[in-house]
Parts: C-alpha cells; sequence; structure tokens
C-alpha cells in the first residue's frame, strides 16, 4: 500500500511537472515595440549575470573586472587622468628640472 502512495506521488509530481513545461512553451502575443525593449535588454542581464558567476569561480576575474572598469571610467594606477599632458609647474610625475636620465 505504501510503495503505491509514493508511486502516486512521484506520477503526479512529473504530471505536474510536464504541465508547467506545457504552459510555459505556449506562443504569445509581443508587440513590436515590446520586443524590441527586451531585445535591448537581453544581452545586459546575460551579461551581468555571467560576469557576476565569474567573480564569485574566480576573484581574480573579478578584480581583472573592476580594473577593466576603471580604465573605462578614465582611472589609472588609482588617480583620474585628465587626458592632458601634466603642466609645467607639477612636481608630482618627475623632478622640477626634467626626466631624470641613469648613466649606463
Amino acid at each position: 500500500m505504501g510503495d503505491l502512495i509514493g508511486l502516486g506521488l512521484i506520477a503526479l509530481l512529473i504530471l505536474c511537472g510536464l504541465l508547467g513545461l506545457l504552459h510555459l512553451s505556449k506562443p504569445y502575443d509581443v508587440t513590436t515595440e515590446e520586443f524590441e525593449k527586451r531585445a535591448h535588454e537581453a544581452p545586459g542581464m546575460l551579461s551581468a549575470g555571467i560576469s557576476g558567476l565569474q567573480k564569485m569561480l574566480d576573484p581574480a576575474v573579478g578584480k581583472a573586472m573592476e580594473v577593466q572598469e576603471d580604465f573605462k571610467q578614465g582611472y589609472y594606477n588609482g588617480g583620474q587622468e585628465s587626458g592632458d599632458g601634466p603642466e609645467a609647474g607639477d612636481s608630482e610625475h618627475g623632478s622640477e628640472t626634467g626626466p631624470e636620465t641613469k648613466e649606463i
């Protein structure tokens, strides 16, 4: 008797799963605007999910992604670069007398 109840529950579970898949696979009408909106958003959501998964699996990949984002935003070695060269009076990037030279 217990075996029949177990088999009945398993059959019910399989039947519900198949009915659920059948319901999900039914086509539905989508407007052109809605299709374009979903097509535009889908790659961003997919790549965000994959990049999050990569960060969890390999922390070095996560750090590399952060550095790439910093480069895209204009940060280099922890500071924001303006794109212009150093000013004539700036001593932050070198000595005041000019670039250092090494003798061999």
